[in-house]
C-alpha cells in the first residue's frame, strides 16, 4: 500500500492567530499592512517572532531585533505576544486536523503530519481533502494553513512551504526534478547554514546537485551520519513514520536569555538554581533520573560553551543537580559577560539511585528526595508559582515574560523557553 503523508502548516501562526482575534474585534488585520508580532524594542531581547507579508516587502525577517525592523519599516504595527490565545487556537486547528486522519502527528505547536494511507475509500481525492481541510480551518477558524502531500514526511512538509498562503502543493517522488532539485540546497529540511557553506564551498549550490553526488563524498564533507541522510534526503528518501505518540524525551534542558549582563556568580547562581529546578521537576513527573548534567552560556560575544559531566550514578534530586551545575560552571566560567544561561540533563535512566558522594550522604539524599516529592505534590494541586526555593529570590538580571512564565511551569507543557 503506498503511503499518503500531509503536512498541514499554520501561515505565519502566531501573527495569523493575532490577527484573527484583531478581527473578530472589528481592529485592523495585521496581514494585509506591515506588521509583526515582537516583543519591546527597547530592550535587546525584543525580537521578531513572525511577520506579514507587507513586512516582509520592507526586508523584515523573523529572528531579528525589533529595532531593527523598526528602522526598516518606520510604520510597522506591533502587537505582543498571546500564547494562551495560540494555545487555543493551537488546539482548534488540530482537532480539525485530527478528524480527518486516523494518525495525526504534531510535530509543533503550527504543525502536523497527517497519515492517510489507506483512506482512498473514504477521500478518494487527496488534492480535493487537502482543500476542505484548509478551507474548513480558515472559514471555522479565521486563518489560513498550507497543505503539503506526498508519499513521506520529509517531501510532504518541503511541498507545504511552496508558495504561501493558503494553498495546497503536492510534491510526489515523480515531481522532485522539477520542484525539488532546482532548489537552493539550503532549502532542503534540517540542513543549516554553514553545512550549506561547507556544500557551496565544495560546488554543491542546489539540491539536485546534493542528490547527484556521490554519498562517500557528502559523508566525507559532513559526517558518517549526517551525510547519509542529507544525502538521503535530498533524493527523497524518509522512511519515518506518522506518530501520535511521541517518543520519550533524552534529556530536559532550558536555556533562558537576559535583558541584563550576567557578571558575577552571585547573578548567575539563583537563575542556575531556578533552571535546574525546572528540568529536575519535569524528569521527576516521568519517573527519569540523569547520569549526565551540563551547563551551556553565551557570552555578549555571542560565543557558545558548554561543560558537562558523568555521574557515577543517577539522580533525580534539585539540591544534587544543581551542585554539579554550580561545580561545572565555577569551573568553565571565566568572568566574561554573558547573555545566555542553560542547563541540561541526559543520559536517563529509570533505574534506582545509586549514591554519589560528591553530593550527600544516604541520609541527606532521603531527606532532600523526600523534600522535592513535597515541593512537587503542592505545585501540581496549587501550580508551579505557589512555592520556590529561598535563594532564587535574591535580584538577579531581568528576563522576559514568557520565560518566566515557563520558568515557573513544572507541568512539562513547554520543554524549551523562549524569551520574547
Amino acid at each position: 500500500m503506498d503511503r499518503l503523508i500531509f503536512h498541514i502548516d499554520v501561515n505565519s501562526a502566531y501573527l495569523s492567530w493575532s490577527s484573527a482575534k484583531r478581527v473578530k474585534e472589528g481592529l485592523s488585520d495585521l496581514r494585509l499592512i506591515p506588521a509583526c508580532v515582537g516583543g519591546d524594542p527597547k530592550k535587546r531581547t525584543g525580537i521578531v517572532v513572525a511577520k506579514s507579508i507587507p513586512a516582509k516587502q520592507y526586508g523584515v525577517k523573523t529572528g531579528e531585533p525589533m529595532a531593527l525592523a523598526l528602522r526598516k519599516c518606520p510604520s510597522l504595527v506591533s502587537v505582543r505576544p498571546d500564547f494562551e490565545l495560540y494555545d487555543r487556537c493551537s488546539k482548534a486547528f488540530k482537532k480539525i486536523c485530527r478528524s480527518y486522519a486516523p494518525v495525526m502527528e504534531s510535530f509543533s505547536i503550527d504543525e502536523v503530519f497527517l497519515d492517510m494511507s489507506g483512506t482512498g475509500y473514504v477521500y478518494p481525492d487527496p488534492i480535493a481533502t487537502a482543500h476542505e481541510i484548509k478551507d474548513k480551518i480558515r472559514d471555522e477558524l479565521g486563518f489560513t494553513v498550507n497543505v503539503g502531500i506526498s508519499v513521506n514526511k520529509l517531501l510532504a512538509k518541503m511541498a507545504s512551504d511552496f508558495e504561501k498562503p493558503d494553498k495546497v502543493h503536492t510534491l510526489f517522488p515523480d515531481e522532485i526534478p522539477a520542484k525539488m532539485w532546482p532548489l537552493p540546497v539550503e532549502k532542503l529540511l534540517f540542513l543549516g547554514k554553514s553545512t550549506a557553506l561547507k556544500l557551496n564551498r565544495a560546488g554543491i549550490h542546489t539540491i539536485g546537485e546534493l542528490a547527484h553526488s556521490k554519498e562517500a563524498d557528502i559523508q566525507k564533507l559532513l559526517g558518517q551520519k549526517a551525510g547519509h541522510q542529507l544525502f538521503s534526503y535530498a533524493n527523497g528518501i524518509d522512511e519515518t513514520p506518522v506518530k501520535s505518540v511521541p517518543d520519550e524525551p533524552k534529556g530536559y534542558s532550558v536555556e533562558t536569555t537576559f535583558e541584563d549582563d550576567i557578571v558575577s556568580f552571585e547573578q548567575a547562581f539563583p537563575i542556575l538554581l531556578t533552571q535546574t529546578d525546572v528540568v529536575a521537576a519535569r524528569m521527576r513527573r516521568d519517573g527519569k533520573k540523569c547520569g549526565c548534567i551540563a551547563i551551556s552560556f553565551r557570552t555578549t560575544a555571542f560565543k557558545n560553551k558548554s561543560h558537562q559531566c558523568t555521574l557515577e550514578g543517577s539522580t533525580d534530586v534539585t539540591d544534587e543537580i544543581f551542585a554539579c551545575v554550580r561545580h561545572l560552571f565555577e569551573e568553565s566560567w571565566q568572568g566574561e559577560p554573558l547573555r545566555l544561561l542553560g542547563v541540561a540533563l541526559t543520559s536517563l535512566t529509570e533505574e534506582e539511585y545509586m549514591q554519589i558522594s560528591m553530593f550527600h550522604s544516604a541520609e541527606d539524599h532521603v531527606k532532600h528526595q523526600k523534600m522535592d516529592q513535597a515541593v512537587d505534590a503542592i505545585r501540581k494541586k496549587f501550580g508551579g508559582h505557589m512555592i520556590g526555593r529561598a535563594s532564587t529570590m535574591s535580584t538577579s538580571p531581568k528576563i522576559g515574560r514568557k520565560a518566566k512564565a515557563q520558568m515557573k511551569n513544572n507541568k512539562g507543557e513547554n520543554d524549551e523557553v523562549y524569551d520574547i
